[in-house]
């Protein structure tokens, strides 16, 4: 049975209650928002907080070793702690553990008088969505029928594939309690696009003649059609990019690029003059004739 709890204090699940007591107040520090700046260190330091609330805790720490990980849904700490989509860990782990947690090195969880963890592990639900490849990308509404009920959940723009979310209140219900459905998030592919991290690849249409002595192609992106201006004499694959039409970083807010590769279109040689065949003969060169 995994038991995560003591990999995030970095402790063996025998250690004393000094050893995982000296570990966080290592970590804390290590970790701490005001001495560490680093991105997901306030994240981490708050998973340290919650695992050293359990642990310290001889009640809990006696639960959390009877169920292991099967309370955070059979997830380790750390992506259940990540999968909470900015809700408040706190109170999630009151819910599960039950009864008030103590403060802490810089906790302060306060008192909650919650339903125990095993009926609120029996509460929630896990499950897996796919969604469009466009909403993905651009975030926005997604339709979702569970338990007899149809809803609306936001998705945010730049979601990862198998990225997790929280829906709260739309698990099982019991005794006027309700748990949370937890959801799995599956990408659906796009024939046109191509995704990579937070950039995005396409091809576009490049008439002969546009490739040959340059000019303009209108090119449809996810967001709106934009026009690209063409250098003469290019070639078929080559690789153009266009800057911030790519995917929003959700760590950053930033956005990537988009890389758009010409797919130059010859025309049919039927569809050509008797002149115009003649003079391309004439002035290209090549081993054909050989």
């Amino acid at each position: 049975m995994s038991k995560s709890l003591y990999e995030t204090l970095g402790v063996s699940q025998g250690a004393s209650a000094e050893e995982i007591k000296k570990a966080y107040r290592r970590l804390a520090r290590k970790y701490h928002p005001d001495i560490n700046k680093e991105t997901g260190a306030e994240d981490k330091f708050k998973e340290i907080n919650a695992a050293y609330e359990i642990l310290s805790d001889e009640k809990k720490r006696k639960q959390y070793d009877m169920h292991g990980d099967n309370m955070f849904g059979g997830q380790n700490f750390h992506d259940f702690a990540n999968s909470q989509e900015g809700a408040d860990l706190n109170d999630i782990l009151r819910n599960i553990f039950g009864g008030g947690f103590g403060g802490g090195f810089g906790g302060g969880f306060g008192s909650f008088g919650g339903f125990g963890g095993a009926q609120t592990q029996e509460l929630d639900v896990n499950a897996k969505i796919t969604i469009p490849f466009e909403t993905a990308i651009l975030g926005g509404k997604h339709k979702l029928s569970y338990n007899s009920e149809t809803f609306d959940i936001k998705i945010p723009a730049g979601i990862n594939q198998n990225e997790k979310m929280r829906i709260k209140g739309k698990g099982r219900a019991f005794q006027g309690q309700r748990g949370d459905l937890f959801l799995t998030v599956e990408i659906a592919p796009n024939q046109i696009y191509k995704r990579d991290g937070i950039n995005l690849e396409r091809s576009f249409d490049v008439p002969l003649k546009t490739a040959l002595f340059g000019g303009k192609v209108k090119i449809p992106t996810l967001e709106k059609e934009v026009t690209m201006k063409i250098a003469q004499d290019t070639k078929q694959g080559q690789k153009f990019r266009l800057k911030g039409y790519g995917v929003t970083d959700r760590k950053s807010g930033q956005k990537g690029d988009m890389y758009v590769l010409a797919n130059v279109i010859l025309p049919k040689v039927d569809t050509l003059s008797s002149k115009l065949k003649e003079l391309i003969k004439n002035e290209l060169t090549g081993d054909s004739d050989a």
